[in-house]
């Protein structure tokens, strides 16, 4: 059988995401996770179980970084959604950071090597992140950051992916394949990874816990729902070309997600500690460029998607 489309990071918040769709809108995927640990794999395997044993999804279980063409072989695949990484701003301090290297750099380097060689390959949808730009200009706090903004990562793990996001350019510009790379800001929804603060906040809050707040609550975020996040990527398999920020295109404070919380969790008990090295105060998306080039327009506002999380965690018992 002949493959469309390819989807690394399959077994991801993310990645199962847009592979159900992909397989929904007719179309056929081959997805490649590693199952990483940086959290449980039955978790990632869940996120498959809609998958499993559809005769249009094939899952390889490989390290992207040791794949090779004859993984691939008796595949046309024309497009690829490159969305595997190592996530995570806090872990990628110290020691773990060779992961970050293994798994964000190195994993794309060589991923790029093996599609050159795929004759069928046309079009690659890298997964960037509002982590490239870093903590705004003083002077910049309340605008909202365009593409062309200052990238200047503030964290081991954003260093990681502006250089994959800059590998995906190079090999773009010299072996001719098109390119779109999605920089993803805070986003959040069902099957968001553990260790997210969302995610964490429910499962917290369902458990009558305190959450942990790190700063005063103050930092704002464009919060984007994983439904308008996979429809960017959707969008940009057929148009497009360059850099585009995925957001809500609204920010807002953590205090103000957090009384949304308390309007499901009215006992919400929160702490504060220290804010975290690597943490950004401030993230605002400009998504003009992709609302005028690729038609892109989120659906999903903040009360909305948290209600569908929260029930989500409720219904799937991982509270």
């Amino acid at each position: 059988m002949e493959f469309d489309v390819l989807v690394t990071g399959c077994g991801g918040f993310l990645g199962s995401w847009v592979a159900e769709r992909l397989v929904q809108d007719g179309l056929r995927v081959v997805g490649i996770d590693f199952f990483t640990d940086n959290y449980p794999r039955e978790i990632k395997e869940n996120n498959l179980k809609n998958l499993s044993g559809n005769p249009s999804f094939q899952l390889i279980e490989k390290d992207l970084a040791h794949l090779s063409i004859d993984d691939l072989k008796n595949k046309k695949i024309a497009h690829v959604i490159h969305l595997a990484a190592q996530p995570g701003v806090r872990d990628s301090w110290g020691p773990d950071f060779v992961k970050y290297i293994h798994n964000n750099v190195h994993a794309t380097q060589n991923l790029l090597e093996v599609l050159i060689r795929i004759n069928s390959f046309k079009r690659l949808i890298y997964a960037s992140s509002s982590s490239v730009y870093g903590e705004p200009p003083h002077e910049a706090k309340e605008q909202a950051i365009k593409e062309t903004s200052l990238t200047n990562p503030y964290s081991p793990y954003g260093v990681t992916k502006l250089t994959a996001e800059k590998l995906c350019q190079a090999y773009s510009a010299n072996y001719g394949f098109e390119l779109v790379s999605l920089r993803f800001f805070t986003v959040y929804g069902p099957r968001q990874r553990p260790d997210m603060a969302f995610s964490r906040f429910i499962r917290k809050a369902i458990r009558g816990e305190p959450i942990v707040i790190y700063g005063d609550g103050s930092q704002k975020r464009d919060f984007t729902f994983v439904e308008d996040a996979i429809e960017a990527v959707i969008l940009s398999l057929k148009k497009g070309s360059g850099v585009y920020n995925v957001g809500r295109g609204k920010t807002v404070p953590l205090k103000e997600a957090l009384n949304v919380l308390r309007d499901h969790f009215p006992e919400l008990k929160v702490a504060f500690e220290p804010k975290q090295k690597g943490d950004v105060s401030f993230t605002w998306a400009d998504i003009s460029k992709i609302q005028a080039e690729l038609g892109y327009s989120p659906k999903v506002d903040l009360q909305e998607g948290l209600e569908r999380q929260i029930q989500w965690i409720r219904s799937n018992g991982f509270s």
